[in-house]
């Protein structure tokens, strides 16, 4: 005979390999990490002693620690589960996060100086662009792991608590049991820093409301400097 301790502690082996399964794909963040660090490394190996940020590897090495910590540890797997890996997760794209924030400063700076790449529409363009895409990723990373206490706790919760996407508001336009993934969030880094502002996800917390403030910032202070700059040199 089976106590009732021995019933809750142990799982039905539906239930079992169901929870197994309500983890995320590792490859989609995984992807766009590659893609960023291919542009990086392309970048500076066309301009050396140009980078942004003054030291051209950094970012590329943060990137290669997180596509680690994303293959190694699997984030998104409760099969798979480790404790410390999301706070060192977490560490590793704030890290990301200063590190574009750094790198958009030091391109203003040079823009107000005109040195750097400053000099060149072309290089200006390339560079700001860059900056541009790395504040976006690291940003949409940031939001992937900070939304509701990360992947794995979403996905045992039904209300939101960080971010209300479109299917929260509105249930009845997502199928059952759907919950944010990364390429949700890389869509809300995008469009909050195109739109300067929220769109279709909104922030509920104030440490929602403040990161986006930010990356809003700093995207605003990208295009209506850098952009414009260009653009006056192209004419």
């Amino acid at each position: 005979m089976i106590s009732q301790g021995e019933t809750t502690a142990e799982a039905p082996p539906a239930e079992a390999a169901a929870e197994l399964d309500l983890g995320e794909s590792r490859w989609p963040p995984a992807a766009a990490l590659l893609v960023f660090m291919g542009l990086n490394i392309g970048r500076n190996l066309w301009l050396p002693n140009e980078a942004a940020l003054r030291v051209p590897w950094l970012v590329p090495s943060i990137e290669a620690v997180l596509l680690a910590l994303l293959f190694l540890g699997q984030p998104g797997s409760l099969a798979k589960y480790r404790r410390w890996l999301r706070p060192l997760a977490v560490a590793f794209v704030a890290l990301l996060v200063l590190a574009a924030l750094w790198a958009t400063v030091v391109l203003v700076y040079d823009l107000i100086k005109g040195i750097g790449v400053t000099q060149s529409p072309v290089e200006l363009l390339a560079s700001g662009a860059l900056v541009w895409l790395g504040n976006n990723l690291s940003f949409a990373l940031f939001y992937w792991l900070i939304d509701s206490g990360g992947p794995l706790a979403r996905s045992r919760r039904r209300e939101p608590i960080d971010f209300a996407f479109t299917q929260h508001m509105s249930p009845e336009l997502a199928p059952p049991g759907w919950r944010p993934v990364f390429l949700d969030y890389l869509h809300l880094g995008f469009t909050n820093a195109t739109a300067f502002s929220p769109t279709d996800v909104m922030p509920l917390t104030l440490r929602a409301k403040y990161v986006m403030l930010v990356q809003s910032t700093v995207a605003l202070a990208l295009f209506g400097l850098i952009v414009a700059r260009a653009v006056n040199a192209f004419t």
